[in-house]
């Protein structure tokens, strides 16, 4: 029994932190311009495909890739993903910020087909071998076991949640990004670049969550041009989950869903005596997102909005 409870916590974890590296992004890009990008996703799609060709043009073949080449393929695949962000950023959604907000987020829909179409076309659509970035060895400890995958992606993603928060709370950008966030025109009227500020939002979130990619496909060895779209979906449930605006809430919100989701898939076929699989995992996942919509719309760290907040934030 504590053999079981330490596996699937060691997998929850795992899972967490990945969904986490996504749901920055969805929140970095709402509490700045208070927009869904629904492109995100494929950001995460596509940091897998830039790791892939990246290893492809240095090695050639993926799988005897050594440790300097996975290194280099990963930061190459992220900061070249954090570039397309800002450069979707600056085609699809900058001329629409003065437009009602659905308009943005239907670009994001769009912007989100065509990348998935692109990728198909040019990689073709079936599902493709990925490489472990990290060696393969296990370890058992409390009945349960750990591989060093497991440990790489944890320690990976706590470094990028980490520089995140430091970057967002330490920093001139930082400081210069909650400005833009407080009120673009109050920015713009101090002197702050509202643009440049935007741009940076645009190219860590791409640049996090293509991390997420990279590493979802090194656990489970596969990728494919559309597993950006469930998990993109989690992720943006674990955002909502948790406060969406807030840092601290979707790193917290991706960790309780993937715990509900990993004891689910663990539990759903004991309770159903067998008639429902770890198949319907996902369900649980969209079933949060109701319930949080029906009784917590802001999220367990997210401030509720009220008329008279709205009131003193409008820009006039």
């Amino acid at each position: 029994m504590v053999g079981h409870f330490v596996q699937q916590t060691v997998n929850a974890l795992t899972i967490g932190s990945i969904y986490a590296l996504i749901a920055l992004g969805y929140t970095m890009v709402y509490g700045v311009l208070k927009m869904i990008n629904f492109a995100h996703g494929e950001m995460f799609m596509l940091g897998a495909y830039a790791a892939f060709l990246a290893l492809s043009l240095m090695v050639g073949d993926v799988g005897s890739a050594g440790a300097l080449a996975l290194t280099v393929a990963f930061f190459a695949a992220v900061l070249a993903t954090g570039f397309v962000g800002v450069g979707i950023e600056r085609l699809a959604y900058k001329p629409l910020r003065s437009s009602t907000r659905i308009a943005p987020m239907l670009s994001s829909l769009g912007v989100s087909l065509a990348l998935v179409a692109a990728i198909q076309i040019l990689a073709g659509p079936q599902p493709r071998a990925f490489p472990s970035f990290f060696p393969n060895e296990r370890f058992e400890f409390f009945g349960g076991s750990l591989t060093t995958i497991q440990i790489g992606i944890l320690i990976a993603s706590f470094i990028l949640m980490g520089g995140l928060q430091i970057l967002v709370t330490k920093t001139r950008i930082g400081i210069v990004v909650r400005a833009v966030s407080e009120s673009r025109a109050t920015a713009q009227l101090l002197g702050i670049n509202v643009n440049r500020s935007i741009s940076m939002v645009f190219f860590v979130g791409p640049l996090l969550g293509a991390a997420g990619g990279i590493l979802y496909a090194s656990y489970y060895g596969v990728m494919t041009p559309t597993m950006g779209a469930v998990v993109g979906l989690k992720a943006f449930t674990a955002a909502i989950l948790g406060g969406i605006g807030s840092i601290p809430g979707a790193m917290l919100g991706a960790f309780i869903l993937a715990a509900v989701e990993v004891a689910g898939t663990a539990l759903l076929p004991i309770v159903s005596f067998g008639t429902l699989g770890t198949e319907y995992r996902d369900v649980l996942a969209f079933a949060i997102l109701i319930l949080v919509l029906l009784f917590r719309p802001a999220g367990i760290l997210g401030e509720p909005v009220s008329e008279e907040s709205m009131v003193y934030k409008r820009e006039f």
